[in-house]
Parts: C-alpha cells; sequence; structure tokens
C-alpha cells in the first residue's frame, strides 16, 4: 500500500523480467515500445539486447530520446513497425498491454506471429487486461463506455480466448499466470489524483471541461471494475517445448 507509483512501474516490468529469466545472452522481443521503460529496465538491470517496436510516432520519439539519453542506444533498437511485418527470432517476446489493440478477429493471427518470433526454446509473457469468462459472450456482442470514448476499437479478450488462440495457432504452451487486478484499481485511484492536481496544466494543454469529466469518469469506472473484478489484469507466460525456464511463480 506504500509503494509509489514509480516504484510500482519498476516492480511491474521487473517481474515480467524475472518470469522470463532473462540473461545477458538473451535477445528480447517487444511488441508495443510505450514509452520504453521495458526496453530500457531489461536492458540496463538484465543486459540483454531488446528489439522494441511501435506504430506510434510521439512514442517512437520519445523512446529513441529517452534510450539515447542514458546511452543504451547499442543495447536497444526502437522500430516504428506493425508487428505483422517484424522478422527474425528471438530468446524472449513481451507485450504489455498491447494486445487490448488487436482487436478480436485478429487474435489468432497475432499469436501465430509471436510464435513464428520466438526460437525453439523461447519464451513469452504477455500482459492483458481482460474480461471474466462470465462476461465475455455479451462483451463480444455491445460497445460500452470505453469502446465508445476512450478507446475505440479496444477489445478484452478473456483468458481462455487467449489461451485458445495459442493452443490452435501456434506451439507455446502456457506455464503460468500471475493476476493483480486489485493493485491496478489503487493505480488508477493515484492517477486519477494526480490528474486532479494537475487540472490547470491539463487545461492550458487546450482540454475542456468535458474532457476533464469524461477522464475523471473513465479513471473512476475502471477502478471500479476493477474492485469489483469486473475486469482483471494478467501476466501470462507461454513457453516453446523445447524452453527450459522454470514457472511463472519463481518471478515472485
Amino acid at each position: 500500500e506504500q509503494t509509489s507509483l514509480e516504484n510500482a512501474s519498476i516492480e511491474k516490468v521487473d517481474r515480467v523480467c524475472r518470469t522470463l529469466q532473462l540473461k545477458p545472452t538473451d535477445h528480447v522481443m517487444e511488441i508495443g515500445t510505450g514509452w520504453g521503460t521495458f526496453a530500457i529496465h531489461a536492458a540496463s538491470r538484465y543486459g540483454c539486447r531488446v528489439t522494441t517496436t511501435t506504430i506510434s510516432e510521439e512514442q517512437h520519439r520519445m523512446a529513441t530520446q529517452r534510450i539515447a539519453d542514458l546511452g543504451l542506444s547499442d543495447n536497444i533498437t526502437v522500430l516504428k513497425q506493425d508487428y505483422r511485418d517484424l522478422k527474425g527470432q528471438f530468446d524472449k517476446l513481451v507485450s504489455i498491454e498491447m494486445i487490448e489493440a488487436v482487436g478480436k478477429q485478429y487474435l489468432p493471427e497475432y499469436f501465430a506471429i509471436c510464435d513464428r518470433l520466438l526460437k525453439d526454446d523461447g519464451a513469452m509473457v504477455i500482459q492483458a487486461i481482460t474480461m471474466p469468462e462470465q462476461r465475455y459472450a455479451r462483451y463480444q456482442n455491445s460497445v460500452d463506455f470505453i469502446q465508445k470514448y476512450i478507446f475505440p476499437g479496444g477489445f478484452l479478450p478473456s483468458i481462455s480466448a487467449m489461451q485458445s488462440c495459442v493452443a490452435m495457432n501456434s506451439s507455446l504452451r502456457m506455464l503460468g499466470l500471475h493476476d493483480f487486478g486489485l493493485h491496478y484499481a489503487r493505480t488508477l485511484r493515484l492517477w486519477n489524483e494526480r490528474f486532479h492536481e494537475r487540472l490547470d496544466d491539463v487545461r492550458a494543454q487546450g482540454f475542456n471541461e468535458r474532457f476533464i469529466r469524461m477522464w475523471r469518469y473513465y479513471l473512476c469506472y475502471c477502478e471500479a471494475a476493477f474492485l469489483e473484478r469486473a475486469i482483471g489484469v494478467v501476466q501470462v507466460l507461454w513457453a516453446k517445448p523445447a524452453c527450459t525456464i522454470g514457472l511463472a511463480g519463481s518471478g515472485d
């Protein structure tokens, strides 16, 4: 409860690294760069090489600059490329909350590509916001507040939907799963508090009162959803048949 947002963010990516048992000889593919946090942590703390890709111009520019400022450009390659166009094979693969943007109809292809990008003894961790099985059928056939106003085209998979796609479209086996939805609820509460504290900055960037109300509602909406377990968040470890790393629990 006393952990800061910054330390919690580092713990999140470090748990991914520990689960994959990263080592200096690993070459890691990251699908979805974000602002470069995972790539920087993996390269600086574990000494591995990271190739990370994003289709966002702003994220590509900022991540590249952060990496250069830290002197990690020899260890990290930032691509501006769609994951479907990636080439090569890697020891490990990581994707943190990018799968929600893939779309239901493309999940089989997504996991087939992940499988293709991994070496025969490779492993991957996917972090995903998930929809409970009990609500999944209804969710697939409706449009909720977030899909309409926040993330148009977004889609939350269920755990069984992901596992079914993996089983049918890859050689990967699930080795472990870590659920930490209640932690996300606290994260959203702290985001909301910080957003409220910086409202003058938000307005200075040109955002109006309607947007401010909508954004705060979104943060509260999601906090409640995680608290009630109406949605979840998981880190899942999948591995190729020849992989020798331990179970996901070794990441704790």
